[in-house]
């Protein structure tokens, strides 16, 4: 395969892969620019169902394009955005929250963190006391030339 014919493979997967986030441009406008601040800020707290790590706002696909039309709906309807998210949970559940109430269904969220730090802290201490250990009890010898290393 030519050099030629790799750049050219690299720079088409490259746009390719950059034009797909055009598609998640949002081009909602609601009527005042209240609704519109409020309805960036809702659309950037839900998750798309879809997606998982992405909101409803940078998501490309279909489902975040309804979950961001039923948000504008429900804004133009009169709803506070308490509301709004109370019917997005009874819908989907919390999970369509970036950031979940400390309940106790989603209490493991919260704590894995803070627990999985304390695991990695008690596993760097016990390989460092057993690698401690292995240095005092070591009475290999060690050659001149591999002591000059």
């Amino acid at each position: 395969m030519s050099s030629s014919l790799v750049t050219r493979a690299v720079f088409a997967t490259l746009v390719l892969a950059l034009s797909l986030r055009a598609f998640a441009i949002d081009i909602t406008v609601l009527p005042n620019e209240e609704l519109q601040r409020r309805y960036q800020a809702l659309t950037h707290e839900f998750r798309c169902m879809q997606c998982q790590n992405n909101t409803i706002a940078d998501s490309p696909v279909g489902l975040a394009s309804d979950l961001r039309r039923d948000v504008a709906e429900l804004l133009t309807a009169g709803k506070s955005d308490d509301e709004i998210r109370a019917y997005m949970v009874q819908r989907y559940g919390n999970v369509i929250l970036f950031t979940p109430p400390l309940v106790a269904s989603t209490a493991w969220v919260w704590m894995f963190p803070v627990l999985a730090v304390f695991a990695g802290a008690i596993v760097g201490v016990v390989i460092v006391r057993r690698r401690s250990r292995m240095v005092g009890t070591d009475d290999s010898i060690i050659e001149p030339e591999e002591a000059s290393r």
